[in-house]
């Protein structure tokens, strides 16, 4: 997501030609783009073969790999008629259906309507789309599923299949027009429209007044996991134990919302034997491995000081750009997008991907990426941001880096190769997921708003050809 302290992406479209980009033809914004070559990908490299240049200049993928652009901000239409909002940041995919984050803080030319029963803040233009999608990738339709809030930057999948999005801010009532104060996580079902009145619009207060990024959920225990986007000081990771008899599905959390203090929220606090780690940037190698004990948040709602400000230097643990985060192998995988010695952090670096095991209570250095000397060198990586869990194995990383990006797939080894490369223009990827049945990867490119449909011969990656430092 688009973040403090790195290149403001969402005004390249005002900067370029691209600006009038309108991809249609035949009265249809569905466009099918197969890359310039066909075959099998090589079964002895990392990966899923070269990059091949795309004749639509929109999305380079490997051999054997087509996408279709599912829908475009401005230019596709919502099941009311109006236009698809602006901004399409983490998606939650359940089986064919994809609930879709818009990151619309102010000024973005598409907001979400406001509609009766769907809206947290008249005043805010952010929100939440959902879409169904055919077996081929097309759109079947798009609807308004919460309105009225703001940022709306990641989140997660809940195991009773719905999905939180998170607002990225601390603003509170009064900031502008916005009448209520934000910075929470909301619920939205992926069922009809219908399904998401009066309920979608209801902030999980519990789980903190922040600025959110993403969250991951325990399937086991129902412990939710929580990144924080922040600076001055740098963000903490959260997790929100629920309270004694708590049985997750869908409604639970909701029932709860009328409980500010329901449950525990803590914060991560990490030890290299007894000494607590000040910040995650300090680890340097892969493999590096820290103890976890959680701290309680004094107050949670920050009514008069941001939740990471109630901790004094020694208490926890942070790290600058706290991003994407996903649930797998037992455990949370998150992501720091980079740091610098400028804003705090101990060490520099253009990415980390760290794994929380709650059986063991420690974090694990997954990939490191070492500060990126060339952001316009197309096998460079810098600023992985949202993430996901590869069905086929390892992970699957969306590029939010200086220069060219990318989709990044990282091995179980922690080797990274590109899945992808946007050659549309210097815009982030956002919100990989994959549907149901694995066959396909949603995937969004923030700005001019393309939602994308990628398909081909998915298996697990093997081989080397390039990999982190």
């Amino acid at each position: 997501m688009a973040g403090s302290g790195r290149l403001n992406r969402r005004g390249f479209l005002e900067r370029t030609a691209l600006g009038g980009l309108v991809v249609a033809f035949a009265g249809s914004v569905d466009v099918l783009a197969h890359p310039a070559a066909a075959g099998a990908a090589p079964r002895n490299a990392l990966g899923y073969g070269p990059l091949l240049p795309d004749p639509n200049r929109i999305l380079a993928l490997p051999p054997g790999f087509t996408y279709r652009v599912v829908s475009q901000s401005g230019q596709t239409l919502l099941d009311d008629g109006t236009p698809v909002p602006s901004d399409p940041d983490a998606n939650g995919v359940f089986g064919s259906t994809v609930v879709t984050n818009h990151e619309i803080g102010s000024d973005e030319p598409f907001g979400v309507p406001t509609l009766e029963g769907l809206t947290y803040d008249p005043g805010a233009r952010g929100g939440t789309t959902t879409a169904t999608i055919a077996p081929d990738g097309h759109r079947l339709g798009q609807y308004v599923s919460l309105a009225g809030t703001v940022n709306n930057c990641a989140g997660g999948i809940t195991p009773w299949g719905t999905w939180l999005t998170c607002e990225e801010t601390e603003a509170r009532a009064g900031d502008g027009a916005f009448t209520r104060d934000h910075g929470y996580v909301f619920e939205v079902h992926p069922g009809n429209q219908q399904a998401n009145h009066g309920r979608s619009p209801v902030p999980l207060k519990f789980l903190g007044r922040y600025a959110h990024e993403a969250v991951a959920v325990d399937p086991g225990s129902n412990a939710i996991y929580l990144t924080e986007d922040a600076t001055g000081p740098n963000g903490l990771f959260y997790r929100w134990t629920p309270p004694a008899g708590f049985i997750g599905g869908q409604g639970a959390l909701h029932g709860l919302a009328g409980n500010a203090t329901a449950g525990t929220l803590a914060a991560m606090a990490c030890f290299d034997g007894g000494r607590l780690v000040p910040d995650l940037s300090e680890a340097l190698t892969p493999g590096a491995r820290y103890g976890v004990r959680w701290i309680p948040v004094p107050d949670r709602d920050a009514k008069s000081t941001s939740t990471r400000k109630q901790f004094g230097s020694g208490e926890v643990t942070r790290s600058r750009k706290l991003e994407g985060q996903w649930w797998g192998d037992g455990g949370a995988y998150f992501v720091a997008s980079y740091a610098r010695s400028s804003d705090g952090s101990t060490a520099e670096h253009d990415g980390q991907v760290w794994f929380y095991d709650p059986r063991t209570e420690t974090v694990t250095l997954k990939t490191r990426f070492g500060r990126n000397p060339d952001p316009a060198a197309d096998t460079n990586i810098d600023g992985p941001d949202n993430i996901t869990v590869s069905p086929f194995g390892g992970l699957i990383l969306a590029e939010d880096g200086d220069g060219i990006n990318h989709l990044i797939g990282v091995t179980p080894a922690g080797e990274s190769f590109p899945i992808a490369r946007n050659e549309l223009n210097d815009s982030e990827f956002c919100g990989p997921a994959f549907s149901g049945d694995g066959r396909t990867l949603f995937v969004n490119i923030q700005s001019p708003g393309l939602t994308l449909a990628v398909t081909g011969p998915w298996r697990p990656p093997i081989g080397a050809i390039f990999g982190s430092s």
